[in-house]
């Protein structure tokens, strides 16, 4: 099978160049807001869906929570392994294959770390997949960006000098996706990425769910947890349970 865009550049050094902006202490911030407000028991079990390096993982460990936290990345998964113990673990795996079965208290797909399969099943049967893998009550947390305001204010040129390398980056809407072109030279080579993520609204997260057997019970539009506008909030965070 053709590997995907998310599987060269997640896997890429570059990506983290790229994105070494994003702070724990924003990280941390969000995961504040979302424990007070869920109130999980201190013993709840909980999965990081597409985790990344795990910073978001760690956290809810050091806050006591038993976390696991899995990932397409090889290489982000073989970073965040230095910080486990015995209640923070860390895979490689696909978000739309079958993990564990009414298991985890609280399931988390964070970042936008959604919205980057080809066709709407895939991305309902990776829903499915986190249905699945949650207890009676258990709570699906899912934050995309707010694609009304992205799409408002594309900016579909801009330059980034990071550690000696300059990305140039191109984005455009293309067939109902958000498409970012990454292009720049490090050592003499010339690398191209891209990024194709869904332009899901409010109204594609709700359809897709119902199929998906969850319902929405509460929105947010940004880290604060301040009330959802799809006009104004950075953010689109879903607060779901089992229907």
């Amino acid at each position: 099978m053709q590997r995907k865009w998310f599987q060269y550049w997640f896997n890429s050094p570059y990506y983290h160049i790229l994105y070494q902006q994003r702070n724990d202490a924003e990280a941390e911030f969000f995961i504040d807001k979302l424990t007070h407000f869920l109130h999980p028991k201190a013993d709840a079990k909980m999965l990081d869906i597409a985790c990344g390096k795990g910073r978001h993982s760690i956290y809810l460990n050091k806050k006591g929570f038993d976390v696991t936290g899995i990932d397409l990345s090889e290489q982000s998964i073989k970073y965040a392994k230095q910080f486990e113990n015995n209640k923070l673990h860390f895979l490689v795996h696909d978000m739309r294959r079958l993990f564990y079965i009414n298991y985890f208290d609280v399931a988390l797909n964070l970042f936008t770390s959604f919205g980057y399969f080809d066709t709407e099943k895939e991305h309902v049967n990776a829903l499915k997949t986190f249905r699945k893998c949650l207890t009676a009550d258990g709570i699906l947390v899912l934050d995309y960006f707010n694609t009304e305001k992205i799409i408002r204010n594309l900016n579909s040129c801009e330059t980034k000098s990071l550690d000696g390398i300059t990305f140039n980056i191109t984005k455009n809407i293309v067939d109902g996706k958000i498409i970012k072109k990454i292009n720049f030279e490090d050592k003499h080579k010339v690398y191209n990425f891209e990024e194709r993520v869904q332009a899901f609204s409010f109204e594609d997260f709700q359809r897709m769910l119902t199929k998906a057997g969850m319902r929405i019970e509460k929105t947010f539009g940004n880290y604060s947890l301040d009330e959802f506008d799809q006009s104004t909030s950075d953010r689109l965070i879903l607060i779901c349970k089992k229907a």
